[in-house]
């Protein structure tokens, strides 16, 4: 057999073996090994590295791109310097993981601008890194999916797909006012949920106008005890400056969104 059959037969095994990463780079080592004279273990070593760590970065690349996370909204584009204290500390460690592996949940409470929807895709972000698949909605596309799959018959089902994500979050909670089926299926996917996977949830509604999310007394009670049950509580306060009003000041200074609003008004 010559090389070139070698190499053929070699690669047509990695192929299936689903190698991609030796297949790729197994010829530079090999001519490196040569060079610097290694031994078998050393060159196979850096073989199941090479094909081990591609895997990894392959893996990461399916959660980015399954999660729907904001690309930009991640942990090094967030200011965290204006928040209070106990936000830049519990910060870090949600970013761990840990609490995935309790099925608690994270709640971020503010007012539009503040930057909730950011802190909360930079921690999913972050998670994503240590393999934890996050997904993302916001929650009128959440409802709207589960409203279609209860009228197919199929919201357990659809319930039950969710499982494969330990970590779903819900932007804007508040932000669209629910009917009554829309409530329903919020409230069932919120139950479901509940102690068996976690939800991390924004809302510029704070926990006594949640009734006009969940419209009944009782079904709001249930829902908020549900959630906060185990749970992290961030709350940024008004004294926080809207991200969005900084980020306009810094493109067009400060003078020049001071004369827009004039206008406006």
């Amino acid at each position: 057999m010559t090389d070139q059959e070698k190499d053929l037969s070699l690669d047509l095994l990695l192929k299936i073996m689903k190698a991609p990463s030796i297949l790729e780079q197994y010829h530079e080592v090999s001519e490196r090994a040569e060079r610097e004279g290694w031994d078998f273990i050393r060159f196979l070593k850096e073989l199941v590295t090479i094909e081990f760590e591609g895997r990894r970065r392959r893996k990461l690349e399916r959660l980015q791109k399954r999660s729907h996370l904001p690309k930009v909204k991640t942990l090094s584009t967030f200011d965290l310097s204006p928040m209070p204290d106990k936000i830049r500390r519990i910060v870090p460690k949600l970013c761990e993981g840990t609490f995935v592996d309790r099925a608690e949940n994270v709640l971020a409470f503010g007012l539009p601008g503040r930057g909730k929807t950011h802190l909360i895709c930079a921690i999913g972000h972050e998670l994503v890194k240590r393999e934890i698949p996050v997904l993302f909605f916001s929650t009128q596309e959440l409802v709207s999916r589960l409203l279609r799959a209860k009228r197919d018959y199929e919201l357990d089902l659809a319930i039950k797909n969710f499982d494969k994500f330990p970590v779903i979050i819900l932007d804007d909670i508040g932000y669209v006012k629910q009917n009554r089926e829309e409530m329903e299926v919020l409230f069932t996917f919120l139950s479901e949920r509940y102690e068996q996977r976690s939800v991390m949830i924004t809302s510029n509604l704070v926990f006594s106008q949640w009734d006009q999310i969940f419209k009944d007394p009782l079904t709001t009670a249930a829902a908020i005890d549900r959630i906060i049950h185990h749970s992290f509580i961030l709350e940024i306060p008004e004294s926080v400056h809207s991200y969005r009003m900084n980020e306009a000041r810094k493109r067009l200074g400060i003078k020049d969104v001071e004369k827009k609003r004039n206008e406006r008004s």
